[in-house]
């Protein structure tokens, strides 16, 4: 197949894929710049999810706030535990009750989840409680469901998520193989004087026309921010297309070997839902094992993060910052114990033991603005603007594809016309 074919068929394929893509890049790309300050934002529209910070105070240790988060927890459902998302704010676990027979809660629709409950970590009072995406619910729920627009392209609320899940996932996909398309179809068709050919295309010339300005915003913004581009495309594919991202990462990178079955982990295969330890008990344990775990892999150890019993396999949950982390403020190492021995079940960290893991949570970090660091801000911005980058970069896309079927359509017009005639 000649050079001149194989730049057709790119050529063809970019167009539309890029017209299919255009809708689902603008929403999730200009939602996204939202959700850069989207705690920012939540804070200022609902300031009564946060609670009153106490300086001085130690907050209460996550043992005790799961013993009080259980008298807040609502009838027929199972507290698992607590997570503390912010300094200020802690989130309780809650499911409906577990079917006796399968383990699994009985969740028909997602209607049947009960409210997220936002507790005070200093006092275990309740803040707030809401279905998290549920916009009926006023202003406490517009971040949350901004988030799961951005991430399933339709509110959670409603009965199609999973479709729109994979269809965002398969967009991504698109957008991963459609960098290297872009990217080359701005590559000139000669070697030679190679690098004289390419600069133009970097570039954006003053005084060319509307037509010459949208491609030369389209080509070159492409080009400069290629790198970030495919960043956030292909960490899309990783939060919304794990069956394509994971085969592909685990041949590049160095990852942990598969999980034996909970059996052979000495984890119970059956439901337990009242374990021998209990909360104080358990986060005794939980410490002791992230400590023994931190000297003999050398990272230290932070501020708690999360603790929750599973009573699906009888195992505890327990979650630490620390040196590990990648996203600020994020997870760093997590144990799983058994809820009667308190034997360790599991150890996984975020960054360092793995190779498909760091590579991973730095996806997750960048694609979350979560970089750590005196990069926290800067990074943020550049993501924000991103996003309306991105929008542009579709909008020009669009507006080539528009200018270019006008003179098709004339010149078929025109060939048309003396044929007519005769």
């Amino acid at each position: 197949m000649k050079y001149t074919q194989i730049h057709r068929i790119f050529v063809v394929g970019h167009r539309w894929v890029g017209l299919l893509m255009a809708a689902p890049l603008i929403f999730t790309a200009l939602t996204g710049s939202v959700l850069v300050f989207g705690d920012e934002l939540q804070r200022v529209i609902a300031p009564q999810l946060y609670a009153t910070p106490r300086p001085g105070v130690p907050p209460l240790d996550l043992a005790t706030l799961a013993e009080r988060g259980a008298a807040l927890a609502p009838p027929h459902t199972l507290l698992l535990g607590v997570q503390k998302f912010r300094d200020d704010q802690a989130a309780l676990t809650v499911l409906p009750e577990l079917d006796p027979k399968t383990g699994t809660p009985a969740i028909k629709s997602l209607a049947d989840l009960p409210p997220e409950i936002l507790i005070d970590p200093w006092t275990g009072a309740e803040l707030a409680r809401r279905h998290r995406g549920a916009l009926s619910e006023g202003l406490v729920n517009l971040v949350p469901f901004l988030f799961y627009a951005h991430y399933t392209i339709v509110p959670l609320t409603m009965p199609w998520t999973a479709v729109g899940l994979i269809l965002l996932g398969v967009v991504a996909v698109f957008w991963t193989v459609d960098c290297f398309v872009g990217f080359y179809l701005t590559l000139p068709v000669s070697f030679r004087a190679f690098w004289r050919q390419w600069t133009p295309a970097w570039s954006i010339k003053r005084g060319g026309g509307t037509y010459r300005l949208n491609l030369d915003l389209h080509r070159a913004s492409g080009l400069w921010l290629w790198p970030v581009l495919f960043v956030f495309a292909w960490s899309s594919v990783m939060f919304n297309m794990g069956a394509v991202y994971k085969p592909v990462m685990e041949a590049f990178f160095e990852h942990a070997p598969a999980a034996a079955p909970r059996a052979a982990r000495g984890a119970s295969p059956t439901m337990k839902a009242h374990p021998a330890l209990d909360w104080h008990s358990a986060l005794a344990v939980g410490e002791r094992l992230m400590a023994e775990q931190a000297t003999a892999r050398g990272f230290t150890v932070g501020e708690a993060k999360g603790f929750v019993y599973m009573p699906m396999g009888g195992t505890y949950i327990y979650q630490v910052r620390g040196s590990l982390a990648i996203e600020a403020d994020g997870q760093a190492a997590t144990v799983s114990f058994d809820g009667d021995t308190g034997a360790l079940v599991n150890f996984e960290a975020r960054s360092g033991e793995h190779s498909y893991q760091t590579a991973t949570g730095w996806l997750r970090a960048l694609h979350r603005a979560k970089v750590p660091g005196v990069l926290y801000w800067p990074y943020r911005l550049v993501v924000f603007v991103l996003g309306i980058a991105i929008t542009a970069l579709s909008i020009t896309g669009v507006y080539l594809w528009w200018k270019k079927r006008k003179v098709r359509t004339s010149r078929r017009r025109t060939a048309v016309a003396p044929s007519a005639a005769a």
